[in-house]
């Protein structure tokens, strides 16, 4: 079966009849031995993704993760550093004298930086990029070396995550690896989208050019099945939708290809390819976790889209590990309703996790509430934050 080329039906029906069992599957580089079989053993220092596959165990436990925020909405340099409960939480002040003209800066749009260690490995990744070109002088500033990267991972296909993608090729892929390898969800991370006002004239949301990434020596690896990403992190695949959540209304997208750039139109439903501009529903974001020793689960959910309660769920069947210790990222709660919002804080909440750090799309509504919900499991977020789990 060639899963890099299954479309996205077929892939939400593998996941519904795996329920929790690790879904097995070939990506870029990942060997294709039968279902149940055991992966080669990954190499060391190498960006490639290895399928999970049924009776293997766990991913790999990781001793310590730092979650840098590279790109957020918010910025506030008088918040102090200090620890909360089990999470180190380092802050960015403003650069004083010579470097006073530069500064962080904020943006909508959500960048992460993720730095795992196992033992003596170390692992370097980058999650989504932001707007613009704010993530590339993000970086810079706050000293975080791009030529460590192993591997580059995009949540979906909306500009605000990948806007600064290009800038950042731009100014340091010589720096970086030869073998750099992108992670997708699926598909619709190339899609045309578009906003469409109230006037009803759609207006562009941008697109992520295939051709772009191919003349930057990027390869582009499809994550539509659970998988270990550089032997250490891993990606949930396509998150199931299981739970009362529903995609809220956000772009159009156009299915097809235009101008030589697009997403291919076969991977989607003949009632979605009957209309050529379709409410974007998401089939292919995915999440990108770690499970850290003694801890549990770091789920980051760039948007979540596909719903946060479905994307740790879908966190917990990839992994086998039910221990969730922190929920991180955008939770796309900022358009919904008081009521919607505290049924997906129930849900949170039924899932037990020591930390929710919301960030970019959650919104205030959702801050109250699990506040209040789940006293002192709440940290906030800006940009220029530094989280680390696990061992200081």
């Amino acid at each position: 079966m060639d899963l890099e080329n299954l479309n996205r039906r077929e892939v939400l029906r593998l996941g519904a009849r795996a329920g929790a069992a690790l879904l097995a599957g070939a990506l870029v580089g990942v060997d294709s031995n039968p279902a149940g079989a055991k992966v080669a053993t990954h190499r060391p220092g190498s960006g490639d993704a290895v399928a999970l596959r049924p009776n293997d165990s766990a991913p790999p436990v990781v001793d310590r993760l730092a979650v840098t925020v590279v790109v957020d909405n918010f910025y506030d340099p008088l918040v102090k550093s200090g620890t909360v409960g089990a999470v180190g939480v380092a802050r960015s002040g403003l650069a004083l004298g010579l470097s006073l003209p530069r500064q962080l800066h904020s943006e909508w749009g959500l960048g992460l930086h993720l730095q795992s260690t196992r033992g003596e490995e170390t692992r370097t990744y980058l999650l989504d990029y932001g707007l613009s070109n704010a993530g590339v002088e993000n970086l810079r500033f706050l000293k975080l070396d791009v030529a460590a990267v192993d591997a580059l991972i995009l949540s979906h296909g909306h500009y605000d995550h990948f806007g600064g993608l290009m800038p950042l090729l731009a100014r340091y892929r010589r720096r970086m690896r030869p073998d750099l390898t992108l992670y997708v969800g699926g598909e619709d991370a190339f899609c045309y989208r578009y906003r469409v006002p109230d006037s009803g004239n759609p207006e562009s949301y941008g697109v992520l050019d295939r051709r772009a990434l191919k003349n930057a020596r990027v390869r582009v690896a499809m994550a539509q099945v659970p998988a270990v990403i550089g032997g250490q992190a891993f990606t949930t695949g396509v998150i199931p939708r299981n739970s009362f959540e529903k995609v809220l209304p956000a772009a159009q997208v156009e299915l097809g290809m235009r101008h030589g750039a697009g997403c291919d139109s076969s991977h989607f439903s003949p009632e979605e390819r009957a209309g050529q501009m379709v409410p974007d529903q998401f089939w292919y974001e995915h999440a990108t976790c770690f499970n850290v020793k003694d801890r549990g689960l770091v789920v980051l959910s760039s948007c979540g889209h596909a719903g946060i309660v479905n994307s740790v769920k879908a966190a917990q069947a990839a992994s086998g590990v039910e221990k969730v210790h922190a929920v991180v990222g955008g939770f796309h709660l900022t358009p919904a309703p008081e009521p919607y919002v505290a049924q997906t804080v129930e849900g949170l909440k039924a899932l037990d996790p020591d930390y929710l750090i919301p960030m970019h799309c959650t919104g205030r509504t959702f801050a109250r509430l699990a506040d209040a919900a789940m006293p002192g499991r709440l940290i906030p977020s800006a940009t220029g934050t530094r989280f680390t789990f696990g061992a200081a």
